[in-house]
């Protein structure tokens, strides 16, 4: 049953090194408004590290997306991400307010921050969930793939903030207004002061293959599993991406036999993405695979085994072999 000590729902807002707010923290909070209904329309707060100047780009968008109360946090400290201090700050900040649930987007700063969090407050952490829900108790209750992707688990937590990670792309942002009188509170940093903090960051890089192959914001992902063979198959692939303006993704077998980095992965263990067009060129679709890409508005399978169970979930299915079927698009 709910706490009754514990009320209403938070969301930690990251702010990206390009300086706006992570599309992951919108994502969170539609689905934290389906959550809140089911709850009895509890509030939702949101959490952010901003100096007051910078805060007043977002205020619009918060009153807009229907949030409540905005904690934000206003230190030179804070300006680039610390697991020391953001932590802190946010278990303090938890322990004062008191939320039923706290949600924080599944990106690189959300999958260190998170962990850090639960273990100071002494609660579960639900990571990579797939889907959110409220059961008949009123418990949140946070679907995940476990056993290597073979199965979901839908998983409750004991402890309160009932705690969860979500990968970006995962839910979908629908076009409403709720033209909200949200109130913006200034929270104390003064604890942080005495603490030590043995990293510093010094300046961010994004690589070019990040440039190359921004795999969140792709309309068009051409991606490869190991179908293709060899790494002149995923040259063939890349040839056929630059064609169509697309960016290229593969799967883990792909990545694990080198025929494509890391930073392209996508999956249960890399990327989750949503395309307006999907093409999955020699991928069988096992679901550690599908689980990233399943929800991609068009999904086009390229594949010679007519059994394949990407076909299962594809829009689209050309049986025949990768290596004929993209040089003879690529002459129109």
């Amino acid at each position: 049953m709910p706490n009754q000590d514990n009320s209403g729902i938070m969301i930690y807002a990251q702010i990206t090194n390009e300086n706006y707010i992570h599309t992951v923290f919108y994502e969170l909070l539609d689905k934290a408004h389906e959550l809140s209904q089911k709850l009895g329309n509890v509030e939702i707060s949101a959490v952010i590290f901003a100096p007051e100047s910078k805060l007043e780009e977002y205020k619009e968008s918060f009153r807009n997306m229907g949030v409540n109360r905005v904690y934000y946090f206003d230190n030179p400290k804070l300006e680039n991400y610390s697991s020391i201090y953001y932590s802190k700050l946010l278990q303090e900040l938890v322990k004062e307010v008191k939320p039923e649930i706290l949600l924080i987007g599944a990106t690189t700063q959300g999958r260190d921050l998170a962990p850090r969090v639960s273990a100071g407050l002494h609660t579960g952490l639900t990571a990579d969930c797939i889907n959110l829900d409220i059961n008949e108790k009123g418990q949140l209750a946070a679907t995940r793939p476990t056993f290597g992707g073979q199965l979901m688990a839908t998983i409750l937590c004991k402890n309160y903030p009932q705690m969860a990670t979500v990968r970006p792309n995962v839910f979908k942002v629908h076009s409403v207004n709720y033209e909200t009188n949200t109130e913006f509170i200034k929270k104390d940093t003064s604890i942080i002061e005495n603490l030590y903090n043995p990293v510093e960051i010094k300046e961010f890089k994004k690589t070019t293959q990040t440039l190359i192959n921004d795999l969140d914001n792709a309309e068009i992902i051409v991606a490869g599993g190991m179908g293709l063979k060899n790494e002149k198959g995923f040259e063939l692939l890349k040839e056929f991406a630059d064609k169509i303006g697309g960016s290229v993704g593969a799967t883990r077998p792909a990545v694990e036999s080198g025929l494509a980095p890391h930073s392209i992965q996508i999956g249960q263990t890399g990327k989750t993405v949503r395309p307006k067009v999907y093409i999955a060129c020699g991928i069988s679709g096992a679901i550690q695979h599908t689980v990233g890409m399943e929800n991609s508005e068009y999904i086009i399978a390229i594949n010679n085994d007519a059994d394949a169970p990407i076909f299962d979930i594809a829009d689209c299915g050309i049986v025949g072999d990768v290596f004929e079927i993209l040089p003879e698009y690529m002459k129109n």
